[in-house]
């Protein structure tokens, strides 16, 4: 007997929908079925590049996908981050946050984006040592004498930092608030051009992450003081914390995570998730990231969720005791 138009209707729907959900698993299964785009808001060579393309490589292998680095630098990082939040929520885009995702919401007005708001966390990757290194010149061989000199030669020092808002910058900030020293600061528009004018002497001294001042430090072209951690850096040993040196507590932290754009399927979340720990659980990569003085923070993307969170706090209260604004 033939059905009635609207229940062949109705039965064709129920089919249609039937084959949706079922393919929904098979789809979640099959993810990545394509390479994956890992934007990283800075310049090549720094230490976010140089730690995405260590990861990607392996998280690629892992998941038989490309991750493909592409370096959308610009506005602190504001360009490629916001690049990534009008990208598809599909896990196919990834974004490299670092130190600045935390600083800019705060920073900016309007903010550029909402950490929370329009992003999935996904992965913490690790975070580097911040330390405190001055050009051979300078007349001290240790943080106290840094001091004591920056106090009998008022502006005499100078700082440089790689932008308003960065993490040397901020560190110079609390330098100078925690020891009541002039030291002025010298911003400019990208790592890589501080390098080059620390190294010539043109600036006294610089908050750097540390695996990118090693080989200088190790060369005894710099002259590191201090790194601003809670332990000691296994990458130079003999260097002593803040809070051994005379100014306790005095933490700097810059970290690196991978986001997805707000929405991205829980299932692709979990899938990266997993790989990038994978990755950074190996003894191999361990080693090579600790040469480099990188520090791997596997976790999951609620604990990334907690750490954005209480670091976008607690910076937005430096910021705004100090008015700092962009320039």
């Amino acid at each position: 007997m033939a059905l009635p138009r609207f229940l062949r209707q109705l039965s064709c729907a129920a089919l249609a929908s039937l084959l949706a959900f079922a393919a929904l698993p098979a789809a979640a299964q099959n993810y990545p079925a394509k390479p994956i785009r890992l934007v990283v808001p800075f310049p090549p060579g720094g230490t976010p590049d140089i730690l995405s393309r260590i990861i990607g490589e392996h998280v690629g292998k892992s998941l038989g996908q490309p991750v493909l680095v592409e370096n959308r630098a610009g506005a602190g990082g504001n360009i490629g981050a916001q690049s990534v939040t009008k990208s598809p929520a599909d896990g196919y885009t990834l974004l490299v946050c670092a130190f600045s995702c935390a600083v800019s919401p705060s920073l900016y007005s309007p903010a550029p984006f909402d950490l929370a708001r329009d992003f999935e966390p996904v992965a913490m990757l690790g975070t580097v040592p911040s330390v405190l290194v001055v050009h051979p010149n300078v007349p001290a061989k240790s943080l106290k004498e840094l001091i004591a000199y920056a106090k009998a030669h008022p502006d005499k020092l100078n700082a440089a930092s790689s932008g308003v808002g960065g993490s040397a910058h901020l560190a110079l900030v609390l330098l100078r608030n925690r020891a009541n020293i002039d030291i002025a600061h010298v911003p400019y528009k990208g790592a890589g051009q501080v390098a080059a004018d620390l190294l010539g002497g043109q600036v006294d001294m610089y908050f750097d992450n540390l695996p990118a001042s090693l080989q200088s430090i190790r060369a005894g072209k710099l002259r590191a003081l201090a790194v601003a951690s809670k332990a000691r850096a296994s990458a130079v040993p003999d260097v002593p914390t803040f809070s051994e040196a005379g100014l306790p507590d005095f933490l700097i932290t810059p970290w690196f995570g991978v986001l997805a754009p707000a929405g991205t399927p829980a299932g692709a979340v979990k899938t990266l998730n997993q790989a990038i720990n994978q990755a950074l659980q190996d003894p191999a990569l361990g080693k090579r990231l600790e040469e480099l003085g990188l520090v791997a923070a596997p976790g999951t993307p609620a604990a990334l969720k907690r750490f954005m969170a209480a670091e976008t706090a607690s910076w937005a209260e430096v910021i705004r005791k100090n008015a700092i604004k962009p320039e």
